[in-house]
């Protein structure tokens, strides 16, 4: 095995576990740096898997299978937060480099545990999360604040793209709510009076130097990312330092190597709340890929394989349009249909990002297009003009 504190250099084989959209642009950067992928994920049908030197089909926690990685791999990510924390320890006692560690990945799959965690953050960088409270028992509801309400039902694990969430204006809605959740653990987080969303996206090495990128202000619809738009328009300068300057100590902290991502809400009244965590490339970074001198991706090759990090400097403003499945059954319910690419790819600062699933459906990430411009009202001109091409309320 590789010295575990040297470089990893180009010709090795770097592991992911998750064969999904972002577990193929991790390996579209690794492969353009010269590195071989080894990909494992349960499905048969992944991305990821599609394009990667070898897949392994089979369960994160199949211990056969986690040798096979750790035989070939020097090093190894995950694509998603929700891998068991086992599979990572398990590959790390195997003497995988595993970037980041489960203790930071578990931190973000539990929703109490990510919580608490920003609620002890908040003395150092005064920023902290939404009054929340915590229901794990029946007893517990009666015992919910009622400034909390209205607020916000989340269960603990399991919820992202606006799933497992539900609005609850009263203890009678708290209650109902909790019932549909299948009375699983939840947090009650109250309502705030939200102006606009952001998020920013730090990298640490294995050697603690840390870089952060310009933040992304993101808008979200049904709970899924619509766009994010870079630099951020409606955050003022001390606002933008103040979170940058906040998750690079946040990523210090948990001693994390790779990149994160942290989401903070900005409040009518200027204040800065933290939402959450993302062990992992986001999809508010994806702007990276065509307008930084280093994208998220490629980030997370560097910081696995222990070299230098990269320049996250911007070079031209952006606005990133996601692509969801219902682009493909536009006009019909039933009978999916390549959306026009050659009319959104005639307008030239438009940059379309396809990940080969191999089924479109109603809400699905397919893809996304990063539109640039000289200015930021250019960019999001741009981005609008292609949203209207393809149908899309911009």
């Amino acid at each position: 095995m590789a010295d575990r504190m040297g470089p990893i250099l180009p010709g090795s084989y770097l592991g992911i576990l998750g064969g999904g959209q972002l577990g193929r642009m991790f390996t579209q950067a690794a492969q353009a740096m010269g590195y071989k992928v080894c990909v494992l994920d349960p499905g048969s049908d992944s991305p990821a898997g599609s394009i990667a030197e070898k897949f392994i089909q089979a369960d994160y926690t199949d211990s056969a299978a986690l040798k096979e990685m750790a035989a070939l791999c020097a090093a190894v990510s995950t694509e998603f937060e929700n891998v068991p924390a086992q599979a990572l320890d398990d590959l790390e006692s195997l003497g995988v480099f595993v970037a980041p560690r489960s203790s930071c990945v578990s931190l973000a799959q539990n929703r109490i545990a990510e919580k608490k965690f920003l609620a002890t953050w908040k003395s150092e960088t005064n920023i902290g999360p939404a009054p929340y409270f915590v229901i794990e028992h029946d007893a517990d509801l009666a015992q919910a604040p009622a400034d909390l309400f209205p607020g916000i039902l989340k269960t603990a694990r399991m919820g992202y793209d606006g799933k497992g969430q539900a609005t609850v204006y009263s203890l009678e809605e708290l209650t109902a709510a909790w019932n549909e959740f299948g009375r699983v653990p939840c947090v009650l987080e109250k309502r705030m009076d939200l102006d606009f969303e952001v998020s920013a996206l730090v990298v640490r090495g294995h050697d603690d130097a840390v870089v952060a990128y310009p933040v992304s202000q993101n808008i979200h619809r049904d709970g899924i990312l619509h766009t994010s738009t870079v630099p951020a328009p409606s955050l003022k300068p001390a606002q933008e330092k103040k979170i940058v300057d906040a998750a690079k100590a946040l990523i210090r902290k948990i001693d994390y190597v790779g990149v994160l991502c942290v989401e903070f809400f900005v409040l009518k009244s200027g204040d800065i709340v933290a939402n959450e965590i993302a062990p992992r490339p986001h999809n508010s970074g994806h702007y990276t890929m065509d307008a930084c001198v280093s994208s998220q991706f490629e980030q997370q090759v560097r910081a696995m394989a222990r070299l230098p990090l990269g320049d996250t400097r911007q070079l031209a403003p952006v606005s990133m349009l996601n692509l969801l499945g219902d682009l493909w059954f536009e006009g019909s319910e039933d009978k999916a249909r390549e959306p026009a690419w050659n009319k959104v790819l005639a307008h030239p600062d438009a940059k379309l990002h396809l990940y080969g699933k191999s089924a479109p459906r109603i809400g699905r990430k397919m893809g996304h297009i990063n539109c640039l411009g000289e200015a930021l009202n250019e960019a999001r001109q741009n981005c609008a003009a292609v949203a209207t091409e393809l149908g899309i309320e911009p």
